[in-house]
């Protein structure tokens, strides 16, 4: 885009410049379907969830008119439950199963657009399918420590609720709750649902499948909120080791050797999100050998063999740099989505509870 105005794109000196920035933005618009879908690649298949992701990256490098028919997209795709589909390709349902988490993102993409934009008009024309979505989302809160299942089939409910993904959904209540009050549209159901599911994850680490295996169930109540302070410091620091790799990136399986983007640059905003910043540039710099020429991102590196694996560049990659950048830079009204755009949900002591969330066995 020859002479496009990149003052407010972000930028992170001597990393990477905002046409660096706008580069991968354009990788990702360049694989956006025509209806609005973002895919993971171009022939690849769609997502709720990393979807949104993209959009949100698409705003923050400030290609607007993809970002709404993005979020258009979503609406659009919307079932009536408030659910959507876990897989599309082509527009077509792959996984007509809905996934809590992938359901609940929208709220964080919306509320992302809205900070970025202003744009009160677009944020109230999509508000309901957020409403809708969250309603949808606290159907699944059936564990008995206010955990959500993670997802719905045919068959029924997982009866199962996953660490990283109720995380994720602790930060969309958070949003939704955020939207809510400035769209004039109080639900405070949300805000007791949110509070439940804040407790289950501070608090009762058995609620949830075990996947310490990954480094997401590590980093994720962090960077959503779910737990701040002297405890976040020390829980990042008991697992350091273990995921981190040096001038790489880190891994996204403990036990394979291989270094990821989006994981990595998750780390970056989760650390950014607790003001180490220093450790935050410091990974981000690393992962940039994932970087093609054309901007866009490969998803992984076999470190032991030096081979790209798999051999995609990944839409949700390039977005996770893209906001990763954001929040370094400090570039848009919206680079603290993740550090403390929304307010905080209150720490709930209604009982005595078990181990905290760092003491689960790894």
């Amino acid at each position: 885009m020859p002479g496009a105005d990149l003052s407010a794109v972000p930028a992170v000196p001597g990393v990477l410049s905002a046409r660096d920035i706008r580069l991968s933005a354009e990788s990702i618009a360049a694989a956006q379907e025509s209806d609005g879908a973002i895919p993971w690649f171009t022939g690849g298949h769609t997502d709720p969830w990393d979807h949104v992701e993209s959009a949100m990256a698409l705003t923050a490098a400030g290609l607007l008119d993809e970002a709404r028919d993005a979020y258009t997209w979503s609406a659009k795709t919307q079932r009536a439950d408030g659910s959507w589909p876990t897989q599309f390709r082509d527009g077509v349902i792959e996984n007509h199963d809905a996934d809590a988490n992938f359901c609940a993102y929208l709220a964080t993409g919306l509320r992302h657009y809205l900070t970025s934009t202003g744009d009160s008009e677009f944020a109230a024309q999509l508000w309901p399918a957020v409403r809708a979505a969250v309603d949808f989302v606290l159907t699944l809160q059936l564990g008995p420590h206010g955990e959500i299942h993670w997802s719905r089939s045919a068959q029924g409910t997982s009866g199962e609720a996953l660490l990283t993904g109720s995380a994720s959904i602790f930060h969309s209540l958070r949003c939704a709750l955020s939207l809510a009050d400035e769209l004039s549209d109080p639900q405070p159901q949300w805000e007791l649902a949110a509070l439940r599911l804040g407790h289950a994850l501070r608090a009762h680490p058995e609620a949830f499948l075990d996947k310490s295996r990954y480094s997401m169930d590590w980093y994720y109540p962090i960077l959503t909120g779910a737990l701040r302070g002297p405890k976040a410091h020390a829980h990042i620091a008991t697992h350091w080791d273990t995921f981190v790799l040096p001038d790489l990136g880190i891994r996204c399986v403990s036990d394979a050797p291989w270094a990821t983007g989006a994981e990595t640059c998750e780390l970056v905003l989760t650390l950014d999100a607790v003001g180490d910043t220093t450790r935050a540039l410091r990974l981000f710099t690393d992962m940039q050998h994932l970087r093609d020429p054309d901007g866009s991102y490969w998803t992984g590196l076999v470190y032991t063999d030096n081979t790209r694996w798999p051999e995609e560049r990944t839409t949700w990659t390039a977005a996770a740099v893209i906001l990763a950048a954001d929040a370094l830079s400090r570039t848009t009204p919206a680079n603290n989505i993740f550090r403390d755009l929304v307010p905080d949900i209150p720490v709930d002591h209604r009982c005595d509870c078990p181990t905290p969330l760092d003491a689960r066995s790894r």
